[in-house]
């Protein structure tokens, strides 16, 4: 039955193939939670009682609750598919709650570091082009890592300065590129030396081979961990960097959304609640009451 849900997902449903390992992953670990503890991997059996003991577990295992959380949303997917197939008529998920925590503040790294003179001066002393080139691509264009790790060379445009990139739920969506950084990714074309099967996408490493997320994830880790001491180092928190610094600078919030490549408008204001003082020089310089210093 797993292996109907992941075709699900992935065929119907569009889910990227790392979203569908994840989901394969959490639902191996449930299968084996049902044989240690209820002697069957019968999904058709699980009820509250079972998904509860399960959470325990997790939890007496160390598992954070985002972690928890996120194994329990795998399994709504799953039994929400037994629903719609009508394997089952109640889910066992039903009104079981996901565990309340508070998130983690994602930190961006501030224009300063993103310009750091000791950043240029390692690129320098050892240059690496193709990770210089991923942390620009990830830092001016705000693109998912697994989005990066799969752009196909025919969706990189240099005429139009355009790239177009296969975002979550397989939904397309095109990203402007600067001046400077259409000719970086242009200069890269000569070092690319594909192996056959690697041949279709853009970033290719030292083997002729596609980049893997382990691979970009060092790189970006190693390259700021020389200019900041923030324990975020990774290429989401420079996807979050990204969409900060182009609001910071006067971009209309549904623009940044389209090239997000977010669902809802609410997903991009998130990057907008850390720049309350840069909101306050906005209505400072521009809101009439503010620049007539009129007193209601």
């Amino acid at each position: 039955m797993i292996e109907r849900f992941l075709e699900y997902i992935t065929v119907e449903k569009r889910y990227s193939p790392h979203t569908a390992a994840s989901y394969k992953k959490d639902l191996s670990d449930f299968a084996a939670f049902l044989v240690r503890t209820e002697s069957h991997r019968d999904f058709e059996k699980v009820d509250k009682k079972v998904i509860r003991n399960f959470m325990a577990d997790l939890s007496q295992k160390m598992l954070s609750k985002r972690s928890i959380n996120r194994k329990l949303s795998s399994l709504r997917s799953f039994y929400l598919f037994l629903l719609k197939v009508g394997v089952i008529a109640v889910s066992p998920l039903e009104n079981i709650q996901s565990l309340k925590f508070y998130a983690e503040k994602q930190i961006p790294f501030s224009e300063e570091e993103m310009e750091n003179e000791r950043l240029k001066d390692f690129q320098q002393k050892k240059r690496s082009f193709l990770k210089e080139l991923i942390i620009e691509t990830l830092y001016q264009t705000g693109m998912r890592r697994a989005e990066l790790v799969n752009l196909l060379l025919a969706d990189v445009d240099f005429s139009k300065k355009e790239i177009k990139v296969i975002g979550k739920g397989k939904k397309e969506r095109v990203i402007p590129v600067s001046e400077k950084l259409a000719e970086k990714l242009q200069e890269f074309l000569p070092e690319r030396k594909p192996l056959k099967e690697s041949e279709m996408y853009f970033f290719i490493n030292a083997k002729g081979k596609k980049l893997n997320d382990k691979f970009v994830y060092s790189t970006v880790n190693s390259y700021l961990s020389l200019v900041s001491s923030k324990k975020k180092k990774s290429p989401h928190i420079l996807r979050h960097s990204f969409a900060t610094h182009v609001l910071e600078h006067g971009a209309e919030i549904s623009k940044v959304k389209m090239i997000m490549g977010h669902s809802s408008l609410a997903s991009t204001q998130v990057y907008t609640t850390a720049n309350i003082e840069q909101l306050k020089k906005v209505f400072n310089s521009a809101h009439p009451r503010a620049k007539k210093n009129v007193d209601l």
